[in-house]
């Protein structure tokens, strides 16, 4: 990333940090800058969950690493991340009408994690998200093996979780990742 990059970056996080600070309770900009500017390597992951409409932000602290957890805080499902199934074995099955990739595969190329649902639920805390729109999140390997996968959404003011098949996909379904910093 260039220098002009990066001061862009972390402009915008730490103007989402600032206005939305019921999300990070009793955590420090300056210490998460601090954090930023010697992990390059993490701001370039921040940038991509930005790029494809993520608008990440602070979560929390892991008090035990004392790593910073950043998660897409868009108010729907990051529009750059929609219309794909879940991992490689569901893209591989379908035999038309492939979509452009998987969450898992998307995820691990990002550099971030996929939410579990138990992350998706605390997430639904700090905000309402996915209203009108659903995301993938980590399956237990029981339920894919039979082929199916997980995926979670609010409505009427409620988090659900549901199954599909891994190797669908709709066009207001993506995911949403987390990173440490």
């Amino acid at each position: 990333m260039q220098d002009t990059q990066i001061n862009e970056l972390i402009h915008v996080l730490k103007t989402r940090f600032e206005k939305n600070t019921r999300r990070h309770v009793g955590i420090d900009w300056a210490a998460v800058a601090a954090k930023l500017v010697v992990n390059v390597e993490k701001l370039s992951v921040l940038f991509e969950m930005e790029r494809t409409g993520g608008e990440p932000d602070v979560i929390g602290c892991d008090n035990a690493t004392g790593e910073f957890i950043f998660c897409d805080c868009s108010i729907e499902s990051p529009t750059g991340r929609r219309s794909i199934c879940y991992d490689r074995k569901a893209l591989e099955s379908r035999k038309q009408h492939k979509p452009d990739g998987s969450a898992v595969e998307m995820a691990e190329s990002m550099g971030i994690e996929l939410l579990s649902e138990q992350q998706y639920r605390e997430l639904q805390m700090l905000g309402e998200f996915d209203k009108k729109s659903s995301n993938w999140v980590k399956t237990p390997e029981s339920i894919r093996e039979l082929g199916g996968a997980l995926f979670c959404d609010r409505r009427y003011n409620q988090v659900f979780v549901y199954h599909n098949g891994a190797e669908s996909y709709y066009a207001v379904r993506g995911f949403r990742g987390l990173l440490r910093v």
